[in-house]
């Protein structure tokens, strides 16, 4: 018999990959997405892209009978319900923390009833602050932040108390994390629910740190997604990515076909077991080398603009140590950054994105979180 599994925010952009990938390999798979109308506009309706064997609940994370429904006959559970964004999070406290912390705490407590084999949690690369450093001797730098003075004079990058330097590095599963937005502390709460409830409850729990992922499917009209959904939406209307500090911000870039994977992968080995994950594709790019490779493969001869501001919450750099993926499950990312660029073009020439990121930096600038 086919294992059931349920995917909270099924009919998202990861979740629904992850359905197709499930049913790839021969899953029933179920879907409870609120359809939120920031992600997908109005009026609410399943969207066109999700496959059409998925069984789609609508219905919210935080609301407890929907989930007892949703978690009816269920095997495995992929928990990606939640509101994503840094910026947002800064002033939408009460919404952020309702639906990722009070919303998996809903589903946990549905758990202890119904109790499964496997649970699966998204978490975020967030949950790191900086990455890990080093400095000019070699030595592990694992806490630092930078400096408001210093932002305010335009000195971005991370430096040693005598002005020096600090080297980004890979990031490790095992770097302490450093919770610099409302986003980042809600995708820990998340995952350390998960693994501290699974412990106890003996529900085996897995947490999967992503890093940048992007791929078609991602809402183009929401301001607050990822940046290369932003740029997206900023030049389908002919207008420049708009780009914080000096856009020499590192970040990693994973395609979301191998996240999909690497979430199978996750749950079809044991020895994922309470243990915590990055997903990202080992490598790295600048923001604004992004900017530049996502208006050449869209045919867009339109430059990127800085703003030269700093967003309250943003780190500097971050990308992912896969060591520990490789070895335990196996992971190892296949799509190649400009390939998945190329797909992402081909989707976008049929898209209508409404460009809101204007509108979404003056709602940072009013409230004081850009200087």
């Amino acid at each position: 018999m086919k294992k059931r599994v349920l995917i909270t925010g099924g009919a998202g952009f990861i979740g629904s990959h992850l359905a197709d990938e499930l049913i790839a390999y021969g899953y029933n798979v179920r879907a409870l997405d609120n359809l939120s109308e920031q992600v997908h506009g109005t009026p609410a309706r399943r969207p066109e892209y999700l496959h059409p064997e998925v069984e789609l609940i609508v219905g919210d994370v935080r609301d407890e009978l929907a989930v007892l429904e949703a978690l009816r006959d269920v095997d495995i559970v992929f928990h990606f319900a939640a509101m994503v964004g840094v910026g947002q999070s800064m002033y939408q406290v009460k919404e952020y923390t309702e639906v990722n912390n009070f919303g998996t705490s809903v589903l946990l407590e549905a758990l202890v009833e119904k109790p499964v084999e496997k649970l699966v949690i998204a978490s975020s690369m967030s949950v790191y602050g900086e990455g890990l450093y080093k400095d000019e001797s070699g030595n592990l730098v694992h806490e630092c932040e930078r400096k408001l003075k210093d932002l305010r004079n335009q000195k971005w990058e991370m430096y040693t108390d005598d002005g020096k330097h600090y080297i980004p590095l890979a990031t490790p599963e095992n770097k302490k994390p450093s919770l610099s937005s409302v986003y980042a502390l809600s995708k820990y709460d998340q995952e350390r629910m998960g693994l501290i409830m699974g412990k106890a409850y003996d529900i085996p729990t897995t947490a999967l740190r992503f890093f940048n992922v992007y791929g078609t499917r991602q809402s183009l009209s929401n301001p607050y997604t990822g940046v290369l959904a932003i740029f997206a939406s900023r030049l389908l209307n002919n207008n420049p990515p708009l780009i914080f500090e000096d856009g020499m911000q590192k970040r990693d870039f994973v395609h979301v076909k191998d996240v999909a994977r690497a979430c199978r992968l996750a749950l079809e080995t044991s020895k994922s077991n309470d243990e915590v994950f990055n997903i990202g594709s080992g490598y790295h790019y600048t923001i604004h080398e992004i900017a530049e490779k996502l208006a050449k493969v869209m045919g867009k001869e339109i430059s990127a603009e800085l703003t030269s501001k700093y967003r309250l919450g943003d780190i500097r750099h971050c990308f992912a140590d896969l060591s520990k993926a490789r070895e335990v499950l196996g992971y190892e990312p296949m799509v190649d950054f400009e390939d998945g660029l190329y797909e992402l073009a081909q989707w976008l020439e049929g898209q209508i994105a409404v460009d809101s990121v204007h509108e979404a930096t003056e709602e940072l600038a009013s409230r004081g979180l850009t200087v």
